[in-house]
């Protein structure tokens, strides 16, 4: 057990700074290619925030556990609202753009019912994950059009953040190969980790994805959205959240499917995804300002954070019965 829970802090640990450096390195690579700063933050960026859920999530499909991948991705979208932004909002209040609840968050909503439509029957088959993928690749070719069209200042600026300013091809080469091979290699420790820890404590596989394995992945939300706050740029944290949650669903979700087809544990279709849809609706309206501005004040954050706190002891009850 002590063993296993160490490979699962150090493996979550190198898993962070790897996708980092990940990125880092391929951001690197697209701008010697003179690839403009938007395009580069919209596709590789975007889709690096999930890149430690997906390695997780086909790793583990690989070693012929889907329910660990699937936990993974449902269990960082509750996590991305109930921890990262109750959190946050704890922090400093959450300014809301309008524009981000009227335009990401139907799609976001669309894309969970999509997922739900595809786990009804309580299995999930390579169909479906091409059915996943075909997804992603059209929202980031909608998010592409939407940022070309619209040339967000505070987006490019964000996005000029992450990107290596002076990075040589030579270097941002050697980032990503190192990222990557990190990457590769600290996913496979964690999902070894969860794999022992669920088998010594005689729980699922579910259950360890959607708790350990699901927090440590949203991290870098975390520490993303709190920099945004003291940056005073609160309103990026749930652009970035509800981001992160589609990606979640579409890639995240597609490995399982692709890799390791099948039945799932059935408890994620009567008991996780409902909660996921419910942290996504208050997300809504403790967002949204019906007559203001909208903005998730400190009492809000406290209810996020006290919802996520009491699913995670419904986990605690139901796995110790």
């Amino acid at each position: 057990m002590l063993i296993a829970s160490i490979a699962i802090i150090i493996g979550l640990a190198l898993l962070v700074w790897s996708a980092d450096k990940f990125v880092e390195g391929a951001s690197g690579i697209a701008k010697n290619f003179q690839v403009p700063p938007i395009i580069i933050g919209l596709t590789i960026v975007s889709l690096c925030t999930s890149l430690p859920e997906m390695l997780v999530a086909l790793l583990a499909a690989l070693d012929g556990s889907n329910n660990l991948g699937i936990g993974n991705a449902i269990g960082s979208n509750i996590a991305n609202i109930g921890l990262v932004l109750g959190i946050t909002a704890l922090v400093a209040p959450l300014a809301v753009q309008s524009k981000v609840l009227k335009r990401e968050y139907p799609v976001l909503f669309l894309i969970m019912i999509l997922a739900l439509v595809l786990m009804i029957d309580g299995a999930l088959s390579v169909w479906d994950g091409v059915i996943l993928l075909v997804g992603l690749v059209l929202l980031i070719l909608w998010l592409l059009r939407l940022g070309l069209s619209e040339r967000d200042a505070v987006l490019e600026a964000e996005f000029e953040d992450v990107i290596p300013k002076n990075a040589d091809m030579k270097s941002s080469i050697l980032w990503f190969t190192i990222g990557l091979i990190v990457l590769l290699a600290s996913s496979k420790i964690v999902v070894w980790g969860a794999v022992e820890i669920a088998t010594l404590l005689g729980v699922s596989d579910l259950v360890i994805g959607l708790t350990i394995v699901a927090i440590g992945t949203s991290l870098p939300e975390l520490v993303a959205s709190i920099v945004s706050v003291l940056k005073n740029e609160a309103e990026l944290a749930i652009g970035n959240v509800i981001g992160s949650n589609m990606f979640n669903i579409l890639a995240v979700l597609s490995m399982p499917a692709l890799f390791a087809p099948g039945n799932f544990d059935g408890q994620t279709l009567t008991r996780d995804l409902p909660v996921m849809f419910i942290f996504t609706v208050l997300l809504f309206l403790v967002a949204y300002g019906f007559r203001k501005a909208g903005r998730i004040n400190r009492v809000e954050g406290g209810l996020l954070l006290s919802g996520y706190v009491g699913y995670m002891y419904v986990l605690f009850l139901q796995s110790a019965s």
